[in-house]
């Protein structure tokens, strides 16, 4: 496939992407955003050295970029961050385009915080309590990379996309990557993080019909740092919505994850320090549902996928912004293709932004499409299929061969499992016939005792064969019904391969939309204030009226969430559990005797009954 077969391809099924109202930065050709930054390395205990100054880099000087050193760090820089005249002229300035109209201004809505419980919020505020100590990209960087963008664009946005054409594993991959000069989805959005550039990526798959012309079956869509099935949808997926052979794509304000449908979000950060309590956690829900039926997690309800535990941000892909591509009011003018590899893909490693030097990486800029942050390969680049979980799904013009060749496989297993059921039906059957040969002559009791337990091991390994082979034969049955179902060209659901879809959050559990989003974001302060209130005037009670403080929160919030009853339901089943631990140490071994009697009673009324039989 040449370089003019790939772009008509790539061109065939470019992805149109919707973007939400008051996103500011869109995809842009790398070359004008190189050449609007400079080079930087960073190396241990020094300070951060200019390589390149701004004007002067070039993509074929990035691709020469070589680090020597394995602890350093190279990356570009976008923008300086504004001075306070600046800042102030340029919020000044946004102020009055929004009043006459001439910016779309983006509103929340329901915000996160009223989506979640109370230890969720709680665990927000000391997240951003700690970006005073960690964060490096400061609040009006955001504003610098809008002014820097408008410069580099010069007001005349013209917008690309970076394709590759992969084939693996028989599916034809089509990868399309989008730039983006600047991530302000903490700044713009509320969301996690800040930081300059962001790579995201769309990839098509295709396959080789009957007649030679090649068919999109799935689609997948980078979503933060996601890997597996749950990114994908099959095309005929009645979610993944088309404008004739373009799926369309939505971007979350911000951060640019993709997503298929049009919404918001509910992503979640998971603390480290916290990772063993959440597997605790879940793993005792999990074990109480099965014992008793309880808390299962209900359909429709956005409180069900996210835990206690994590910290709630919301993705807004709503598609009410600009829409690039096929149908959009703005199309797609270049596509730059990554095939053969760039240097300044395969050459540089370092990140394509500002290096923070952020703790838990969150404000660092990304690497480029080809590398992670530590250099090494992204699993997207060297494994598109195994990225999306594809690896485990062949291609449709391909289906029928694995199945033929696993049943026959299949086939193959029992025919030697057969033979060695034989043989070792002939082996049992002979050492039984020795067994009762010895046990009628005397003194042959450590000859008989061998005898036996070589009986016994070939009668366990021939039951074990006979179990693998009933379930071969299964086996086989399910694959010729797999096979009859791929010659009649059935698929079967399009979505059997989803665990956990991303969905569009509901506001259905709240009942008051105002009231509930004023809870949210005083509760927390509230919580405060009264602890220092107890503290400072009522010391000698402040255990018991921090009992009484968090009751009537939980009460409040229960209330908010239509969960009275539940409220009720779970401290009914606390106080007793309680009470019957207070019980079982006060009275152990008055428990102890009850429950001997118990027993042994159970056991005199189990025989007697035999005994009447």
């Amino acid at each position: 496939m040449n370089a003019a077969e790939r772009e008509a391809l790539l061109r065939r099924f470019e992805p149109v992407v919707r973007y939400t109202r008051g996103e500011r930065f869109l995809p842009v050709d790398i070359e004008d955003y190189v050449r609007a930054c400079s080079l930087w390395v960073q190396r241990p205990d020094e300070d951060p050295v200019c390589l390149v100054p701004e004007g002067e880099l070039t993509l074929e000087r990035l691709a020469s970029v070589r680090g020597q050193d394995s602890e350093a760090v190279h990356y570009l820089k976008f923008i300086d961050p504004l001075n306070v005249a600046q800042f102030a002229a340029y919020k000044v300035q946004q102020s009055r385009a929004r009043r006459h109209g001439k910016e779309e201004e983006f509103r929340a809505g329901r915000g996160r915080l009223a989506r979640v419980g109370y230890i969720p919020r709680f665990l927000d505020v000391i997240f951003s309590l700690t970006l005073l100590v960690r964060g490096r990209v400061s609040g009006d960087t955001a504003a610098a990379a809008s002014i820097a963008y408008e410069r580099m664009t010069g007001g005349r946005e013209r917008h690309c996309y970076y394709g590759r054409v992969v084939e693996q594993d028989g599916w034809v991959a089509l990868q399309y990557w989008f730039f983006y000069p600047f991530n302000n989805w903490r700044s713009g959005f509320f969301g996690l993080n800040d930081h300059e550039a962001d790579w995201e990526m769309v990839c098509v798959y295709l396959y080789r019909a009957e007649d030679g012309q090649l068919r999109p079956e799935w689609v997948a869509c980078a979503s933060h740092d996601l890997s597996g099935d749950d990114l994908r949808r099959r095309w005929d997926d009645p979610e993944l919505e088309k404008v004739g052979e373009h799926p369309v794509v939505y971007a979350a304000a911000g951060s640019h994850a993709k997503y298929f449908s049009p919404g918001d979000y509910l992503a979640e950060l998971e603390l480290p320090l916290l990772a063993p309590v959440v597997r605790a956690l879940d793993g005792a829900r999990g074990l109480w549902h099965r014992a008793f039926r309880q808390y299962r997690e209900r359909n429709g309800d956005e409180n069900n996928d996210h835990h206690a535990l994590k910290i709630p941000f919301i993705d807004y892909a709503r598609g009410d912004g600009v829409s690039i591509g096929p149908g959009g009011e703005r199309e797609w003018c270049a596509v730059h293709l990554l095939d053969p590899v760039p240097g300044w893909v395969s050459g540089y490693r370092g990140l394509w932004g500002l290096y923070a030097r952020d703790p838990v990486a969150g404000e660092d800029a990304p690497a480029g499409p080809m590398y992670n942050r530590d250099g090494t390969v992204r699993r997207s680049w060297h494994d598109p299929t195994g990225w999306a979980g594809l690896e485990k799904v062949p291609p449709p013009d391909r289906a029928l061969i694995h199945a033929v060749g696993q049943r026959r496989r299949a086939e193959e297993r029992c025919r030697r499992l057969q033979e060695e059921i034989e043989r070792k039906s002939a082996e049992v059957a002979g050492l039984g016939v020795e067994v009762e040969a010895l046990g009628r002559q005397p003194h042959t009791g450590k000859q008989l005792e061998e005898k036996k337990r070589a009986l016994e091991e070939a009668s366990r390994e021939l039951a074990q064969r006979r179990e693998e082979l009933a379930s071969e034969s299964v086996l086989i049955e399910a694959l010729r019904a797999s096979e009859e179902r791929i010659r009649s060209g059935e698929k079967g659901e399009p979505r059997s391969h989803i665990q956990r879809a991303a969905e569009p959050a509901s506001d259905g559990n709240l009942r008051f939309s105002r009231l509930a989003e004023a809870w949210a974001a005083v509760s927390i302060a509230l919580t405060m204030v009264g602890f220092v209130l107890l503290a400072l005037f009522a010391r000698e009670y402040l255990a018991l009226g921090l009992v009484g403080l968090v009751s009537l929160l939980v009460f409040v919030e229960s209330g908010f969430r239509r969960r009275l009853v539940e409220l009720t339901t779970s401290v009914t089943i606390g106080l007793a559990t309680v009470s019957a631990l207070v019980l079982l140490y006060e009275f152990f071994w008055e428990a102890v005797v009850a429950a001997v009697l118990l027993a042994a009673g159970y056991m005199l009324w189990e025989n007697l009954r035999e005994l009447k039989t």
